[in-house]
């Protein structure tokens, strides 16, 4: 559905922006494609295209004269040109009485979701007297803001995951007890069915990870090489889904479970120090929440590593503190992040997001991943929490 021109303008007003001006060349820009609805379109679009959507009037079009009619679907104005030339003086002239606007654009690339448009476009615009702003926190207005049915959506792929974990950790359990031996493939084999038993879908595999595999945090097993899961030993599932319907979002979960009576301290002393600083996340988010103040992704990320690093395991906590969810896995809100980009986008109501610190060393590895949704004065974890391993 293209966007709602009043709803944009009012956005602009808010954020004291000019305009916002959405530039594609050739799907380098998908935020922009996404937002003008061109890619539900069946149209060749291999020229140069800009869209000005001002904070006050009417939208601009700035289109090639062999795609002239790319933009006709959308309201505004339209200019065409041909040459180098004419390009230049219709930029001039549909941005005419602007001094402000956002693009696709990060300052220093620092979050490379939001950095499509090419530093020369960039510079094209800066040349006309015109300051570019980033876009990231009207793209998260605009594409990132769940519905309430989408929350539902959301809650019910939830349930479901968490369903899926139970009986794969109990699968493990059940298979022990009996004595015969099982690997990460025959329960990553097991949940990708009940995965889609519980109708949903996904991107990928869900991950199961046994003791030093579950210290690589993007680790997958394979049929080639498939490891048993022994006696004493760490199981981390990370799992993630959404139903198979329009609009849907997507649920992104993680648990750990122990082959064995007794955790060993270092063990013990890891998850418990992702499991504190989860909570310090969580603490944060529904704080800023209840009183209506504005948080940024970086400082909810700060909080947790905070945690970490004070019980002295900084050094193995080697990503972000969580990312957006929406209809992809990850989505295009606010990441938790001051680690891997600094992100100083807002978290903003209606949007939902996952928190999964985790420590990672050569020997093992934890994760503990939960979801969040922000609503106008309060913040849910919409799941359960894992507070201590799952005994298997």
């Amino acid at each position: 559905m293209p966007l709602s021109i009043p709803a944009v303008q009012r956005a602009l007003t808010e954020d004291g922006l000019d305009g916002w001006l959405l530039y594609d060349f050739h799907g380098s820009n998908p935020i922009a494609r996404r937002l003008t609805g061109l890619d539900a379109a069946a149209k060749m679009t291999t020229r140069r295209w800009f869209y000005v959507i001002p904070a006050q009037g009417e939208p601009k079009k700035l289109v090639h004269a062999i795609e002239p009619y790319n933009l006709d679907h959308l309201p505004g104005g339209k200019t065409v040109y041909s040459q180098r030339d004419k390009l230049s003086e219709g930029l001039r002239s549909v941005l005419s009485g602007l001094k402000r606007v956002a693009m696709e654009y990060s300052p220093g690339n620092a979050i490379p979701y939001v950095s499509r448009v090419d530093a020369g476009t960039v510079e094209s615009v800066r040349q006309l007297g015109i300051d570019v702003a980033s876009s990231g926190d009207l793209i998260q207005r605009f594409e990132a803001i769940w519905s309430d049915e989408a929350l539902k959506t959301h809650k019910a792929a939830s349930e479901r995951l968490y369903r899926v974990k139970d009986r794969a950790f109990e699968m493990v359990r059940h298979v022990r007890q009996s004595g015969r031996q099982i690997t990460e493939m025959d329960v990553q084999h097991a949940m990708t069915g009940w995965i889609a038993d519980e109708g949903l879908i996904s991107d990928s595999s869900p991950v199961v990870a046994a003791q030093e595999n579950a210290g690589n945090p993007h680790y997958m097993p394979t049929d080639e090489k498939p490891r048993a899961i022994r006696e004493d030993e760490v199981v981390l599932l990370d799992l993630w889904g959404k139903l198979d319907a329009s609009g849907a979002v997507f649920a992104d979960i993680t648990w750990v479970g122990f082959t064995g009576a007794a955790v060993p301290d270092g063990i013990a002393r890891a998850f418990a120090t992702a499991r504190d600083g989860r909570d310090a996340a969580i603490a944060l988010v529904k704080e800023a929440a209840a009183n209506g103040r504005a948080l940024r992704g970086f400082e909810v990320d700060r909080a947790c590593r905070a945690v970490i690093e004070r019980a002295g395991l900084g050094e193995y906590f080697i990503h972000r503190t969580g990312h957006s969810l929406g209809t992809e896995v990850h989505g295009n809100g606010v990441h938790m992040d001051d680690f891997e980009t600094h992100d100083e986008r807002r978290l903003i109501p209606g949007t939902g997001f996952t928190i999964e610190p985790g420590v990672y060393t050569k020997e093992f590895g934890v994760r503990t991943e939960i979801n969040m949704f922000v609503g106008e004065r309060e913040a849910t974890v919409t799941g359960p929490l894992q507070t201590d391993f799952v005994v298997l």
